[in-house]
């Protein structure tokens, strides 16, 4: 319900009169399992994956590809609740630690996850590219919540994006002496 609320009409429209009238329960019984409607917005965030890993694809493009997919449709509902909260998480620890939850430790995971395969594969990435991508990938998550009105990525943008910008991250920085 209340990832509903923040999806449907945002952060400034939780509180607990509107999800106990949707929850059909009393404003105590909500205040007893969340003292705040930043600790139930955080719950919330945490019932619905923003960021799945993929299935083994074969290669780091595909692998990439795939774990992008979701950005070639619109928002949906957890990432429209994710999204009300982007502001207000930079004035509440609370809502920022949900954010962290949900979206960062979860893409960190997925890109250490992709890394390991890519090692698998033969091609080990250096801890800083690794940490470069998962960087990288974070801020375009991020402006995916925070580009209001802009339409989904189509298959081939995300498809140029990963071999345009994400895939040259992973390569060995040649000053570097091949790693």
């Amino acid at each position: 319900m209340a990832v509903d609320i923040l999806a449907d009409e945002g952060w400034g429209r939780l509180n607990s009169d509107r999800v106990a009238a949707r929850a059909r329960a009393g404003k105590a019984g909500i205040y007893r399992r969340w003292p705040t409607m930043a600790a139930l917005a955080r719950h919330a965030l945490s019932t619905a994956p923003l960021v799945e890993v993929p299935a083994d694809g074969g290669s780091l493009r595909a692998d990439l590809c795939a774990l992008l997919v979701r950005w070639t449709r619109p928002l949906d509902r957890a990432e429209r609740a994710a999204a009300s909260l982007v502001g207000a998480a930079r004035h509440d620890d609370e809502l920022r630690a949900g954010l962290e939850d949900a979206l960062v430790r979860p893409l960190a995971g997925a890109v250490r996850e992709l890394a390991a395969r890519e090692a698998a594969r033969g091609h080990e990435l250096s801890h800083e590219r690794v940490a470069l991508l998962g960087s990288v990938l974070q801020a375009l998550w991020w402006q995916r919540y925070t580009a209001f009105g802009t339409a989904p990525m189509t298959a081939p943008q995300v498809e140029q994006l990963v071999a345009d910008v994400l895939l040259p991250l992973a390569e060995p920085d040649p000053a570097a002496g091949g790693r």
